[in-house]
């Protein structure tokens, strides 16, 4: 073995004889520095603290020994469980799952677990699956959608962060919201520039401030406009209920809509479904735009005008809004941007 070689391996870091593990005050004599230092820097505390050449030594000497905190005995300590849970409407689209791919990302990286709770039926009250939540549980991300699933959980007293909610009336220390008001206004003006001015609003029939806002919005940017009209049509978010609900809309009395927006893409596609039990041709007879833009945007064919909503990024900065509550900072601000996707689903009106 060469003196270089010989002299690397002498140098490494050991533990302790006789320990089964390596603990922090092997770290702590590997490094050279003090437990306390040892127990900053892998906490993330030691900024302004250690020096940076100090806290990765530490690093360095963790990773060579293999050394791992005791997160049972470090929470046991702190009374805290390092679990969140993440309560959606339901798993029935893939934009929740992103949500969660998302929330349970930024939680890993702290060292956190999510639970992922949808309520059994959609939206409203569920079952509580804990004996209790505030013994279980250090917080909680949820929707609006499904914030009646709180009040069985007792969620709302514990630290809470809403998603997709209003901001002057949450049940939660902070609220991240995408900004679905201007989704709607790129929609609207989309159209609108196409030529349209007779449109139909299939509106998710859900009691939730997301779709009050489309809602809203898009009343409101049609009446900027002279000569446009809108009716409006409810259905529950499945393509079921959607075909009926578009097909009821587009044949009764009056001027048919030459465009129709959809608060959902699964609103989108029972609209095709309904346009083509009509004989109506997508987009020479009819245009449809959505939001969401799921895969199912571009199995569908013409392929699916909608709004882009960036679900992970929207779970991250949902739990990073959740971690700052916890450790007394204040969440990041402002709305996450979306934009519309144009694609072959939207034209000029005939």
């Amino acid at each position: 073995m060469s003196a270089v070689h010989e002299s690397r391996r002498k140098s490494r870091p050991t533990v302790a004889r006789g320990s089964t593990r390596p603990t922090s005050r092997d770290v702590a004599q590997a490094a050279g520095v003090s437990q306390a230092a040892v127990s900053l820097v892998l906490g993330d505390k030691w900024r302004g603290r250690v020096s940076e050449a100090t806290a990765e030594r530490v690093r360095e000497a963790a990773r060579d020994l293999g050394y791992r905190p005791n997160l049972a005995a470090r929470n046991l300590r702190l009374g805290r469980t390092r679990t969140v849970l993440l309560v959606v409407p339901a798993l029935t689209t893939e934009f929740f799952a992103g949500v969660y791919t998302g929330a349970a990302r930024v939680a890993a990286e702290h060292g956190f677990g999510v639970v992922l709770y949808p309520s059994p039926e959609g939206i409203g009250p569920a079952r509580d699956p804990f004996a209790s939540a505030q013994s279980a549980l250090d917080g909680v991300l949820a929707s609006s959608m499904a914030a009646d699933a709180l009040t069985a959980i007792r969620g709302e007293a514990l630290p809470l962060v809403m998603l997709d909610s209003d901001p002057e009336g949450s049940l939660g220390a902070a609220t991240v919201n995408l900004d679905i008001a201007d989704g709607i206004r790129q929609a609207a003006a989309h159209l609108l520039s196409l030529g349209h001015r007779h449109f139909l609003h299939l509106a998710a029939d859900v009691p939730s401030w997301t779709f009050d806002v489309r809602a809203r919005e898009l009343a409101a940017r049609l009446d900027e406009v002279p000569g446009t009209s809108v009716r409006t049509a409810r259905s529950p978010i499945s393509i079921e209920g959607a075909v009926t609900a578009a097909e009821a809309a587009l044949t009764a009395p009056g001027p048919r809509p030459t465009a129709v927006i959809c608060d959902d893409d699964q609103l989108a596609a029972g609209t095709y479904k309904a346009a083509r039990r009509l004989g109506l041709r997508i987009p020479d007879d009819l245009s449809v735009t959505g939001v969401d833009d799921l895969a199912l945007a571009t199995a569908m064919d013409p392929e699916l005008t909608t709004v882009h909503l960036n679900a992970e990024l929207f779970g991250e900065r949902g739990m990073r809004a959740l971690l700052a509550v916890l450790e007394d900072r204040a969440p990041e601000g402002g709305d996450i941007p979306v934009h519309l996707v144009v694609r072959s689903s939207t034209a000029p009106p005939r």
